[in-house]
């Protein structure tokens, strides 16, 4: 007997909520309406009976698997159901053979990968002459970005479709539609209804599951609060892989509030991503770079923060030494800031690779032997100290080069101070251009 079939005392069994839930038409999937709205792009693949092959990328529990199931059954397509954690090249095999074989005689495949960026490339590159061929249609489900997880070759023969997080509003009718089926009201307050909604998340399958604790362990005729139904249910661990999309999105929402000097956003951010279990010192590396690429000279002292808070933590370790970050936080965040020496940096690095092969001007290197004296090594060089000014204004760039600025202080925090320094020796060098001339035979001395 196949192990999904009732058997003789399935009567008394209770099915699973979810599954009691599981949407059996496209009327019935809540909360993706850009995909499956009236013209939107699935509906219409739908509506016309053309379904090709795809990829559904979405966070866990928007209904990937459901969706896929009724396109199959809309398509009038065998349905096949694979994981990619479970399966390898055998399963593979056996299905295109079986899928070739229903072919024809005239059926066709859908075949529903899930979690498919988890196969390797020579793996994915297997499914490309089945597609192309119309063996079958696959429809692969993925959590990660398909830019960086899937080959571009089998790209290239699917559409990507998105899947969102299940809204407040799509929670909510998941909820109705839970009570209609139960045939009561969730025994919840209206905060601990909507704090429930917020504990899912946006996943669909963990908001049944909690509706369903909650109805398995509530008392009769008892309504729990906020505090009760957190009794009730175990808080769900925050939704964040290391070594994945997540990772690079969360910090990258850290590194922007940092930059937009929105403090409590950072601190979210930073928040979510400790939280999660994120390396505390990729985090401090992190800010660290900060400090020096959107902080710069603006305030000097952000630097040496970052690295006070780096060393306080490594003596600390966690949870004292989260404050030490959160403090490093709050201290970028509103700091003024600066990208002016990142600019200056790239512009000089840019100039340094066009005028690759120039040497300093002879005035400015040292002659410590006779030879060099007599080739006009140090000629004309001013002591900048001897000047009244402490500035001699001479011109140290190449000869064939010119002048440049690479650095453009902004007028804010202590870059406001460097703008005023960069301006007064600029004055002074055109008053001093000629006084100090190294073509002129002035004193000369060494470094």
């Amino acid at each position: 007997m196949n192990g999904l079939q009732d058997s003789l005392f399935s009567s008394n069994v209770s099915r699973p909520l979810a599954d009691r839930m599981r949407p059996e038409s496209i009327s019935d999937v809540v909360g993706q309406d850009h995909l499956l709205g009236a013209d939107a792009p699935l509906r219409r693949m739908i509506d016309t009976g053309n379904i090709s092959s795809f990829i559904l990328w979405g966070p866990p529990g928007c209904g990937k698997t459901t969706l896929a199931k009724i396109l199959a059954n809309n398509g009038k397509l065998h349905f096949v159901a694979l994981s990619a954690v479970f399966s390898g090249v055998a399963d593979l095999r056996k299905a295109f053979n079986e899928a070739e074989h229903r072919r024809q005689c005239g059926q066709g495949t859908l075949l529903f990968v899930d979690e498919i960026h988890r196969f390797n490339r020579a793996q994915q590159d297997g499914f490309l002459p089945y597609v192309e061929n119309g063996t079958v249609v696959l429809v692969g489900a993925t959590t990660e970005n398909p830019s960086f997880e899937l080959n571009s070759a089998l790209l290239s023969r699917c559409k990507v479709f998105v899947l969102k997080p299940l809204s407040e509003n799509a929670l909510e009718q998941l909820a109705a539609r839970a009570e209609d089926i139960m045939k009561k009201e969730l025994p919840l307050t209206s905060g601990a209804r909507a704090r429930l909604a917020g504990l899912a998340d946006g996943d669909g399958r963990y908001f049944i599951n909690l509706m369903e604790t909650v109805y398995d362990l509530a008392r009769p005729g008892e309504v729990l609060d906020v505090e009760q139904m957190l009794n009730v249910v175990q808080q769900r661990s925050p939704i964040y892989d290391k070594d994945r999309e997540g990772h690079y999105n969360l910090i990258s929402a850290l590194h922007k509030s940092l930059r937009g000097s929105d403090c409590d956003a950072a601190l979210y951010w930073m928040a979510r991503m400790i939280s999660g279990g994120e390396d505390p010192i990729y985090i401090l590396r992190r800010l660290t770079r900060f400090a020096v690429e959107d902080v710069g000279l603006a305030d000097p002292m952000a630097l040496q923060t970052a690295i006070a808070a780096w060393d306080a933590y490594e003596r600390l370790g966690s949870p004292e030494g989260d404050l030490a970050i959160t403090n490093l936080v709050i201290f970028l965040a509103t700091c003024p800031k600066s990208n002016a020496a990142e600019t200056a940096h790239i512009a000089a690095a840019k100039a340094a690779a066009e005028f690759s092969s120039l040497t300093p001007p002879a005035h400015i290197l040292n002659a410590p032997t006779k030879l060099m004296k007599e080739l006009g090594y140090n000629k004309g060089y001013m002591y900048d100290h001897d000047t009244p000014d402490g500035f001699s204004g001479q011109d140290y760039f190449p000869e064939k080069m010119g002048r440049r600025v690479f650095y453009r202080p902004f007028e804010r925090g202590f870059e406001r101070e460097i703008s005023k320094r960069l301006a007064y020796w600029q004055k002074l060098r055109e008053e001093l251009k000629d006084k100090y001339n190294p073509n002129k035979n002035y004193g000369e001395k060494n470094e």
